[in-house]
């Protein structure tokens, strides 16, 4: 499991060793792996909810119609697609492109998966957006709790995973905090556990790497 204070001392060295910019830095982690075959035991794809969420580009788009797409709407998702829009989607291979780029995550109406398959899955799958389903009765503020608190860790055949855990202008105990979520998520999903994270990285956008084990 990862250890909240040598994060934080890294965390607090790689801010320091950073020049202040105009805008807020994100901060970046990247774990690298040891004692693996990439190619087969690394294929990391996982939706892990942070602690402390921070504000990110893209957001949630959700392939809806009827009563759950209006609840989704006042509810406060990003953007809701019917199944016309859909459709019509089919025949804009350069405006399906800029969606799958522009949101973080996808959700789907049940009766409408296949359809979003069919259409959008040549453009999602290999990015490993496929939308996760909702039955059409369902509460749609959980889905949006938590799959607007969550971030996509990705990584496949690669021997280092990178994301984002949050900003500079965030504390460094928040920012451990997202980092040890990420950590003990990629933990998991590792053959040996622990034992297979070589070291850990820290820096902000534009910042020097700084480094350490757990």
């Amino acid at each position: 499991m990862a250890g909240s204070g040598k994060l934080v001392d890294l965390i607090k060295e790689a801010k320091s060793v950073s020049v202040k910019r105009k805008f807020s830095q994100s901060i970046e982690l990247t774990i690298t792996l040891k004692d693996l075959d990439a190619k087969k035991d690394v294929n990391v794809n996982e939706v892990i909810t942070l602690p402390h969420p921070y504000q990110q580009k893209g957001g949630i788009c959700l392939f809806a119609s009827g009563d759950l797409g209006i609840r989704a709407k006042k509810a406060g998702i990003d953007r809701v697609i019917d199944s016309d829009e859909l459709d019509k989607l089919g025949g804009e291979k350069k405006e399906a492109k800029k969606l799958i780029r522009e949101y973080s995550f996808f959700l789907a109406e049940v009766s409408l998966m296949s359809k979003v398959g069919k259409i959008l899955g040549a453009y999602l799958g290999p990015r490993g957006k496929m939308p996760a389903p909702v039955p059409p009765t369902a509460p749609i503020e959980g889905f949006l709790k938590r799959f607007g608190t969550a971030i996509r860790v990705k990584s496949r055949g690669q021997m280092a995973i990178t994301c984002k855990i949050g900003t500079e202008s965030m504390n460094d105990e928040e920012l451990a905090s997202n980092g040890k979520a990420v950590i003990d998520a990629i933990d998991k999903k590792l053959p040996g556990g622990h034992k297979n994270i070589s070291e850990i990285y820290v820096k902000t956008t534009m910042g020097k790497l700084v480094s350490g084990t757990l």
